[in-house]
């Protein structure tokens, strides 16, 4: 007997640790599940903050039904008028794709005009000064569409756009020429005749840097060509490849990757060094087209690669030129502006002048030209993979660029002497290439 309790009392000692650890795999099971829980939850909770970011986002910047309903009204009551304004409105051959907007008042988007694939423009709010800042097309009426008015005669609108090119572009001899280009651009029916509707959608128009740049470089080959308009809404040729470099991600991933790590990645999605050559030329050929050019001189006041793309054939292209400004038109802005530091006279991003610190306003002479600006975001995309028999030679010339200031001594010759060796180098390189 004893033997048998003996045997019992062992068993039921063998039995706690067994039940402890039945227990313990409890006790492991659920927080196992509880921290699994709270990392789903976790995770929904984000994903669900990011769609909603997302989708709140979009909704600000996207706005294509408010403006072609903004626009086609206006047309509707004859208010306007333009080559876009039939297929927009009424045949709906003209629709809006894919958002490309960054600011809600500036909207873009990739679109489709019969069969042509183009990119859509469109003007959402009135701005009634310059913001520095942010804003580089001032939206000068207070009324959208309300000049010119009925009644005025062509030649009064020619008195207009005359003025409004004097302002803009300075006291050139050949505004009139301009005028008559502009007259011949408004008439969107090819009638021989611009009507009131014509005239309004023009006016409107000229009050965007963009819209008169392409209408001065219609010829250029790196400017993308106009396809039609109507209203303050246009409609631009549209580029395969809208940036110098090969990917493109969505914004929320963005966030989440280191500026270094993401020019790495930048520089390893590029073309084939031959193609960065000739996309590299057709960027120092627009500077040259925007230099001096007929009607002026504009400040490029926003170089990005961003707003850079390339053709099929590697023929650089100009994706967005908002922020391409005449120099007289920004010196005006910005002369007396009231400044503690140099920090305080910049417009856009690149364009840079002086804080005076004895009247803390700022000067209008911006510190460095067009040029040197291409040749620093050049810099990095053209010396990477570059030839060796070459790379000595193009960094030291892409340095002496870079060093390019305004109020240097013979700037001119410097500026026209670097840019046609720049070119020069290159072409040689990859003149005898398939890229070429």
């Amino acid at each position: 007997m004893p033997r048998v309790g003996q045997q019992r009392c062992l068993h039921s000692e063998d039995s706690i640790p067994f039940t402890a650890y039945i227990k313990s795999l409890k006790a492991r099971f659920s927080y196992v599940r509880m921290k699994y829980l709270f990392f789903s939850w976790l995770v929904v909770f984000v994903g669900s903050w990011i769609i909603y970011v997302q989708y709140s986002t979009y909704t600000e910047l996207c706005r294509g039904k408010d403006c072609k309903k903004i626009i086609c009204d206006k047309y509707k009551t004859g208010v306007i008028d333009g080559p876009a304004c039939n297929s927009l409105c009424v045949t709906e051959t003209l629709y809006f794709g894919k958002c490309l907007s960054t600011k809600p008042n500036n909207q873009m988007y990739l679109g489709i005009w019969g069969n042509l694939p183009g990119v859509v423009k469109c003007q959402m709010e009135q701005a009634l000064h310059l913001d520095f800042g942010t804003e580089l097309e001032p939206r000068k009426e207070i009324v959208l569409f309300d000049k010119p008015t009925r009644g005025t005669t062509v030649q009064k609108f020619k008195e207009m756009v005359y003025s409004l090119f004097k302002a803009k572009l300075g006291d050139q001899g050949n505004l009139s020429e301009l005028v008559n280009l502009i007259l011949t651009v408004a008439d969107g029916d090819k009638d021989g005749q611009v009507s009131l509707g014509e005239a309004k959608s023009a006016w409107a128009l000229l009050q965007l840097n963009e819209f008169l740049l392409m209408v001065i470089l219609q010829d250029k080959e790196h400017t993308p060509k106009l396809m039609g308009f109507c209203g303050d809404l246009y409609v631009m040729e549209s580029v395969e490849y809208t940036s110098l470099y090969g990917i493109s991600l969505p914004w929320v991933i963005e966030l989440f990757i280191p500026s270094g790590f993401r020019r790495s990645m930048d520089q390893l999605f590029t073309p084939s060094w031959p193609r960065k050559a000739k996309i590299a030329i057709g960027l120092l050929e627009f500077v040259e087209d925007v230099f001096h050019g007929p009607y002026g001189n504009f400040l490029m006041c926003d170089i990005s690669a961003k707003n850079l793309g390339y053709n099929d054939k590697y023929d650089l292209k100009m994706v967005d030129m908002r922020k391409i400004v005449p120099e007289t038109n920004l010196k005006e802005l910005i002369k007396d502006r009231h400044c503690e530091s140099d920090l305080d006279c910049v417009y856009g991003t690149d364009c840079r002048t002086t804080c005076d610190q004895s009247t803390m306003r700022c000067t209008s002479e911006v510190i460095q030209p067009n040029l040197a600006k291409a040749c620093q975001l050049l810099k990095d995309y053209l010396l990477r993979g570059a030839p060796p028999e070459i790379r000595e030679e193009l960094e030291k010339q892409l340095y002496s660029c870079i060093a390019l200031k305004v109020t240097a001594n013979q700037m001119e010759m410097e500026h026209s002497l670097i840019l046609n060796n720049l070119k020069t180098l290159l072409w040689k390189k990859i003149s005898y290439t398939n890229d070429s």
